[in-house]
Parts: structure tokens; sequence; C-alpha cells
């Protein structure tokens, strides 16, 4: 029997977004040229529909220089199709009352899910002090906060997403606080593991990567005691969920631990019944 998917980590492509040249590094490696046409939503309805995915946690984006996704185009997104997203938010981190005021608003009036913010794009790693204020307001409202962990593809500095010591020193004072770290970690995957290991509110998300290229102790922890500990993400448009799933039934996991790592660990940090 298929299992339900969600996709934890996918932006809808808009011609804004797809145009920053931060991303200039990551085009040259996908091989993307020419100019970028207007997408519609319904064309990333039908990228999850090809993959079997029932629901996306569609992000907005902010970066130092604005938005590049704003929360309300993801709101109207979600509007437009709410069986099939659910909203992650962003915020100004450099105005600390400004994004935890956003942050509520985007829960209480637009029922997103969780915070989403990538330190690489900042160039803060994630216990700098202008994070601890969402972090107080995440555990307040209930969701998670999540980020980008490891390497960053864009030419900049990659130091900012290093697990240890920076997210370690956060989930040590957050107790309370969920945190999902996306991109798995590399090449510091094992760190990530060893956090999400130690803290029971620490997990891990899969996007930007496609299974074949799931490090072999990560592969390891999902079969094992790490099961619940990891959530499957595809970061659409980098790469489409179809793709990420292509060579699932090659890692060797049992249907339960595909169920969790599909759907229900989603589900459950979340909290999407």
């Amino acid at each position: 029997m298929p299992h339900t998917i969600i996709d934890a980590w996918a932006q809808h492509p808009t011609q804004q977004f797809l145009s920053d040249p931060i991303f200039d590094s990551l085009k040259r490696w996908t091989g993307q040229t020419g100019p970028i046409p207007k997408i519609p939503i319904e064309a990333t309805l039908a990228v999850m529909d090809q993959a079997g995915v029932s629901k996306s946690l569609l992000s907005a984006w902010w970066g130092p220089r604005g938005p590049m996704i704003t929360n309300d185009e993801v709101a109207a997104w979600v509007a437009a199709a709410p069986g099939h997203f659910k909203g992650i938010c962003s915020v100004n981190l450099y105005r600390p009352m400004a994004a935890v005021r956003e942050l509520r608003r985007c829960v209480k009036e637009l029922g997103f899910v969780g915070l989403r913010i990538l330190p690489w794009l900042w160039g803060l790693p994630p216990d700098d002090r202008r994070y601890y204020p969402l972090y107080a307001e995440c555990c307040e409202l209930g969701v998670p906060f999540c980020l980008q962990v490891g390497h960053a593809g864009p030419l900049c500095a990659s130091e900012p997403g290093r697990p240890i010591p920076y997210l370690d020193h956060v989930a040590l004072e957050f107790p309370e606080l969920t945190i999902v770290g996306g991109h798995i970690g590399y090449p510091w995957t094992d760190e990530m593991i060893a956090l999400a290991t130690k803290y029971e509110n620490v997990f891990i998300d899969t996007s930007a990567y496609k299974s074949k290229r799931y490090p072999v102790s990560l592969v390891s922890y999902m079969r094992g005691h790490g099961r619940r500990k990891v959530l499957f993400g595809s970061n659409y448009p980098m790469i489409t969920p179809g793709a990420c799933l292509k060579d699932l039934d090659a890692l060797g996991l049992d249907d339960e631990a595909t169920g969790l790592f599909l759907a229900g660990n989603a589900a459950r940090v979340f909290g999407l019944a």
C-alpha cells in the first residue's frame, strides 16, 4: 500500500525568487540558463502529484535585503490549495520585535506551522542573540524553528550552518523548542545525528538531497533508533520530490521507518492532522 508523503521543505518558484543573484552558483550546478518564466501555482501542484506528495510545507524567504518570497504570497498559495499546502514563515532577523510580531501574525492569523531562517543567508549562526526572541515566541506558539544545517550551496560562508557548537547551544538553552535542521548537515551530518540523538526536540530533514546521496550514517540512523527523527524534504524547485524519492527502496528501510520518514514524523513535528 502506498505511503502518504509530506514534503517538509519546498518553495513555489517565483520569478523574483529564482532571479536572485545569490542562486547563480546553484544554477551553474544544475545547468539552468535563459530567462525565468512565470510559473503558476498549478505547476507546483502538478510536480507534487507526479511524486505522490499529498502536502508540501511552502517556505517564505527573508534575507538582509528584504523578502524574497513574502509571507503573504505563501498565505495566498495555501488559500488556493489548503489541502495541499501549509505555510512556513520567515522574518527580518535584524528587527527582532517586528520579527516576533510577524511570526505571531503568521501563526495566529494565517495558520502557518513553523518559522524558517537560513543562517548562511544572514551570516549569523543560530546561537546569535538576534534569534533568541524568536525562539521564545516559537515556544509560546508551539511551532518548530526550521533552519539549514551543513554547507551553503550559494556562495556564502558555510560556518553558520555547522551544528556543533552553534545549534547545540540553542537546543541546550531552549529545551522546549522544536528544531528541524534541513539539508542533512553535510559535511557535518554526524554532528546533526548526534544532536538529534541527544535532544528530544531536534530533528533532521533530507531536503536538497536525493535519497541515493544520503550518507551511510544517516541511512543507518533512519533504519534504527533515529526512525522517528528524520523527515522527508525536497527543497523544490532545486530538486523535485520525485527525483529525491527515486531510489528510496534502495535504502532498506522497513515499512514502519518508511512511513515515519515520508509523513509520520512531519505530521507529528508540525502538528498536521
